[in-house]
């Protein structure tokens, strides 16, 4: 029997394809263009092992409310602060944020990343953490970070080389500029890509494709190729964790932070 739905306050669940085969997480900040702020790390986290646990759920699909998949952090009301009184952005990830990515990854089911428009910083790195990424053609993907003198996190600097190659990751990591949806799909950073008309029909027809297909052979395949491309993925996120952390202690995180809020370009230091 399939388990009831737990109420979350910034993300919602929904059971779509083939009598509730498929689980909608729909992240649900459409006003903050739904960045991650403590209580939507907290509910994802929930969405995720909920989908675990519910052996009714055979495929999973993830999702923006709204015009945005995600614009990422909400720099406002993401991070505490350590002792030193620097963000905890290292914190965060470890206690909120990776075990989400890896949740995903881990998740014996195939898992759909629905961009229904800009996916950026943490958000890029959640969509590329999911299997298929389906991208409306007005999307684009966007490692945000080093915009604001931040490293990229949630997996990004795995997901993207896996995904694209070196060149690409280094391209997007260091210049921090948007690839649009047409492009992200040359370079192999998502599976398919449908004119924005469209895009919703698509997205039901492949979850149903996956609810209904054959889940212990979708999970093998899942467990293989993490094998193959991700089998450091817990090192590679502690160690994106431990340089954010130090990232996050700089001049020029503040002036990235200050830049943003103020909306001029930052002027960094190199501190």
């Amino acid at each position: 029997m399939a388990l009831p739905l737990p109420e979350l306050e910034t993300v919602r669940l929904r059971r779509g394809a083939s009598n509730g085969a498929e689980l909608r997480i729909v992240l649900d900040r459409p006003g903050r263009m739904n960045a991650w702020n403590t209580q939507l790390g907290r509910d994802l986290g929930a969405a995720v092992e909920f989908a675990a646990a519910d052996d009714d759920v055979r495929a999973v699909t993830v999702t923006g409310a709204g015009r945005a998949f995600s614009s990422g952090a909400d720099l406002h009301a993401a991070f505490g602060a350590t002792p030193e009184g620097h963000p905890d952005v290292g914190g965060a990830l470890r206690e909120r944020y990776h075990p989400i990515i890896a949740g995903l990854r881990a998740l014996p089911k195939p898992v759909v990343a629905a961009v229904n428009g800009p996916a950026a910083g943490i958000g890029c790195s959640l969509a590329l953490a999911c299997d298929l990424v389906v991208a409306r053609e007005s999307a684009y993907l966007l490692l945000a970070f080093v915009n604001i003198g931040l490293a990229p996190d949630g997996g990004a600097t795995m997901f993207v080389a896996a995904r694209a190659g070196m060149a690409r990751a280094a391209e997007m990591a260091l210049l921090g500029e948007r690839v649009p949806a047409r492009r992200a799909l040359e370079w192999g950073l998502v599976s398919r890509v449908t004119a924005d008309d469209a895009f919703d029909a698509e997205v039901d027809a492949l979850a149903e494709r996956l609810a209904t297909g054959p889940t212990r052979a979708y999970a093998g395949a899942k467990r293989a190729l993490n094998a193959s491309l991700y089998g450091r993925m817990g090192e590679q996120l502690d160690l994106e964790a431990a340089i954010q952390q130090e990232v996050a202690a700089s001049d020029d995180f503040r002036e990235g932070v200050r830049a943003f809020a103020e909306k001029r370009p930052a002027r960094f230091s190199g501190h």
